[in-house]
């Protein structure tokens, strides 16, 4: 079974920036890892994927131009540079990985494997 540590969360004030760092271990790794968030009360919303065979990053629209994601995978790690942050940015941040199709990618149910979650607050 596949193993997901997300790190470096924490509290940052608008305008700030944060790198969180998502380790993977354990079984084979998948061959997709992603981004979501879920703030309070509302579903979790896809923020971006990347996949190992290749380093085309996949970015929700909204956040495209202050959030980036890349990945090394001499450590089976994934990152996630959020610049220019927003109080809306707020949220816990979920690393996942799975085998989604391209069609599929967005979706929350096509990953089968999820870390605990880190927080993310940005204050106005």
């Amino acid at each position: 079974q596949v193993q997901l540590v997300e790190s470096g969360g924490g509290l940052v004030q608008a305008g700030g920036s944060l790198r969180l760092s998502c380790a993977a271990s354990g079984a084979s790794r998948s061959p997709t890892m992603a981004w979501f968030r879920q703030a309070p009360g509302e579903e979790r919303q896809f923020v971006a994927a990347v996949r190992w065979t290749n380093s085309n990053p996949y970015l929700s629209e909204s956040l495209r131009g202050r959030f980036t994601v890349s990945r090394d995978s001499a450590k089976n790690t994934i990152y996630l540079q959020m610049n220019n942050l927003k109080p809306e940015d707020t949220a816990i941040y979920y690393c996942a990985s799975g085998s989604p199709i391209l069609s599929s990618l967005r979706r929350s149910s096509a990953y089968n494997n999820w870390g605990q979650g880190t927080q993310v607050t940005v204050s106005s």
